[in-house]
């Protein structure tokens, strides 16, 4: 019934134009967590199309945070975590903090976090019209994952402030053509590489990288899409299953570096000072998605220069992208030699597991950072005494016919923390001993 300006399908913006053209606009009602039992005064709403507004805005400065969306693989509770610590950062900045998320199984959905939640899906219609009865200063989209990050580019256009890293940065960074460009003008080595529209491009490339080779879907989470290719069959199949899922996307073909040591490193950049939230070795070989991988902290094998250059090349990098906030980088060391192979200008899956082990709120400080404190006012002195290890949790009990082996697309759904004295510890030597058993192209 209702058709785009230009007879194409019709899209969430015009429906929107529709609506309140015919002053259709959403009402936001209190949800009654008593069942009508009792007087219920929780500030947890959800919209509907009626008459009477129960939500009340008030005259305090205000910031709207986005959630993750429903749990999956590579999407899940820790991203929650960091949600939920930012509310606490903004409320403590003396911020009304605003959640917006629809998992009823998130502690971010509990109506007694944030000074606000509304329980809608993290669609932009229905983002919008919240942003526009709250009328709050900005968003906060760095904690939600790819859910939120998606809908940067209409905040943009929409002309509403992003705190923290500008979003062309945060997209620049998901465009790994170019940011490989901007690697190559700082000096940093990186896995050599193209970029490829279909399968024709991706041989072409891989015939001058060499194989194996990574292909890397850009816009993607969790790895999804993301295949080892050893030979030319391999690759256009893969290419072929890429384009009929992200068919609008291009697609990075890199040299895959075997038997290189991945490690990735999350910090906070202030404009000035950089502060290393923690350096961690994967104890399996690069090509197993970070996600899937068990991670130690601090490194148990890297010299002193290579950790060094690590901590070189993520300053170099945060400057150049004018971070402000989280910057997560993550590199493969293959014979004493550091390479690039991606950069996350947001929260990571791995901030709650280095804020329970060198105990410090992680999170919180990277949100204050983003609303504009600088890291001199932090305590950033780690409690770590030896060694954590961060061990993944995976589905395969309950999925039995899934296959074991691990690769650059993620299978786990979970995460735990393990603490040791030594390196004789069998939560160590087990994996390590293990560590090249489920690798899969």
């Amino acid at each position: 019934w209702l058709l785009s300006r230009d007879g194409d399908e019709t899209s969430e913006d015009d429906v929107r134009e529709k609506r309140h053209s015919l002053n259709m606009k959403p009402v936001f009602k209190m949800v009654d967590t008593c069942a009508s039992e009792f007087p219920a005064e929780t500030p947890y709403y959800y919209s509907t199309y009626e008459t009477e507004n129960e939500s009340v805005v008030s005259d305090r400065k205000k910031i709207m945070i986005l959630g993750s969306g429903p749990n999956r693989i590579g999407q899940g509770i820790e991203f929650d975590y960091s949600c939920v610590h930012a509310v606490l950062a903004a409320q403590e900045m003396g911020y009304e903090a605003i959640m917006v998320n629809c998992n009823p199984e998130t502690v971010s959905t509990d109506f007694d976090v944030a000074d606000k939640l509304y329980f809608e899906p993290v669609f932009w219609e229905r983002v919008i019209d919240i942003f526009e009865h709250e009328k709050p200063e900005g968003v906060i989209l760095q904690v939600g994952g790819q859910t939120a990050l998606k809908l940067g580019k209409r905040f943009v256009k929409a002309g509403i402030k992003i705190f923290g890293t500008a979003f062309e940065k945060i997209d620049f960074a998901e465009d790994r053509g170019e940011f490989s460009k901007l690697l190559k003008r700082l000096g940093i080595p990186f896995p050599e590489y193209g970029m490829a529209r279909n399968a024709d491009d991706a041989i072409a490339i891989a015939d001058r990288v060499g194989y194996p080779v990574l292909i890397r879907p850009s816009y993607v989470l969790g790895g999804q899409g993301m295949r080892i290719a050893v030979k030319e069959e391999e690759l256009r199949r893969y290419v072929v299953r890429i384009l009929e899922t992200h068919p609008e996307n291009d697609f990075l073909i890199d040299k895959y570096l075997d038997n290189a040591i991945e490690v990735d490193v999350d910090s906070v950049f202030d404009g000035e000072q950089l502060h290393i939230a923690g350096i961690m070795q994967h104890i399996e070989p690069a090509g197993v998605h970070s996600g899937d991988s068990t991670a130690v902290i601090p490194p148990y094998s890297l010299s002193k220069l290579v950790i060094e250059t690590i901590e070189n090349y993520q300053k170099k990098i945060a400057k150049e992208m004018e971070i402000v906030g989280f910057l997560n980088v993550q590199y493969a060391v293959k014979d004493n030699e550091v390479f690039v192979l991606e950069a996350n200008p947001r929260s990571t899956r791995t901030i709650p597991f280095l804020a329970k082990a060198t105990q410090r709120p992680e999170a919180k400080i990277g949100v204050k950072v983003m609303l504009g404190a600088k890291l001199k006012e932090f305590d950033l002195e780690s409690k770590l005494k030896n060694w954590a290890i961060k061990e993944p949790v995976f589905p395969f009990d309950k999925f039995p016919e899934v296959k074991k082996e691990l690769g650059p697309e993620m299978k786990s759904t979970g995460e735990s923390i393990y603490f040791m004295d030594n390196f004789d510890d069998e939560r160590f030597r087990k994996p390590y001993e293990f560590k090249n058993l489920y690798l899969s192209k």
